[in-house]
């Protein structure tokens, strides 16, 4: 073999080499890409968008249990509405009104409701009246004590009250009637009316009808 034949095999030989080596590069390259460091790394926006959609769906469940709290709230104020239900009324749980009837010399009609929204009981006791300033109270006008009244929408009590029961023209002119549920309690209601003379005053146990309740001084 001639001297340039020689030089030429090994020129071939170097450059075959040379693209051997090259193919070779191109295959790690097109590894790499299959690897599973590349898989993890094309993964990664999946899970980071996975994990904004978490973070999107705490933020509402979060919100939708504060309104969820707002309204159990609300629903607690409107059942402390029901709170009073079956508790003795006060002077200021009863809406008031009076009236000057006729029968048995002429007397007054005290009407007792319940205001909105409100269920009481009034106890079997008198009702308190006193007079003007005068400070004078009726005394019971029936030997018994009446019944416990459920005051509610719908039921009116009524008491009698016959502010003179002597003959003559011994008492007090006065003009305002002043009423309470009982002695302690702070809250008296004044019934206005026109003037009238006081003088051993009488007055009615509560009762659901005002024809039980006409104050007869025997």
């Amino acid at each position: 073999m001639n001297r340039r034949l020689r030089t030429a095999l090994a020129v071939t030989a170097v450059i075959g080499s040379g693209l051997l080596m090259t193919a070779c590069g191109g295959g790690d390259e097109s590894s790499a890409s299959d690897s599973p460091a590349a898989s993890s790394s094309q993964a990664s926006p999946t899970a980071s968008g996975g994990s904004d959609s978490g973070d999107s769906g705490t933020s509402k469940s979060t919100g939708g249990g504060s309104s969820s709290d707002k309204s159990a709230t609300a629903d607690g104020d409107s059942s402390g509405d029901k709170k009073g239900y079956g508790q003795s009324c006060g002077t200021n749980d009863i809406s008031w009104s009076v009236s000057s009837e006729d029968q048995a010399g002429g007397y007054f009609l005290i009407k007792a409701t319940a205001k909105s929204g409100i269920t009481c009981v009034l106890p079997a006791e008198l009702p308190v009246v006193a007079f003007g300033s005068d400070g004078t109270e009726a005394e019971p006008a029936e030997q018994s004590a009446g019944q416990p009244i459920t005051l509610r929408e719908g039921v009116t009590a009524y008491a009698g009250v016959n502010p003179k029961t002597t003959n003559g023209d011994t008492g007090k002119e006065l003009d305002s009637l002043i009423v309470s549920v009982a002695n302690d309690d702070p809250n008296p209601e004044s019934l206005k009316v026109d003037s009238f003379v006081v003088d051993k005053p009488i007055v009615t146990s509560w009762h659901t009808s005002p024809t039980d309740a006409v104050p007869f001084s025997g």
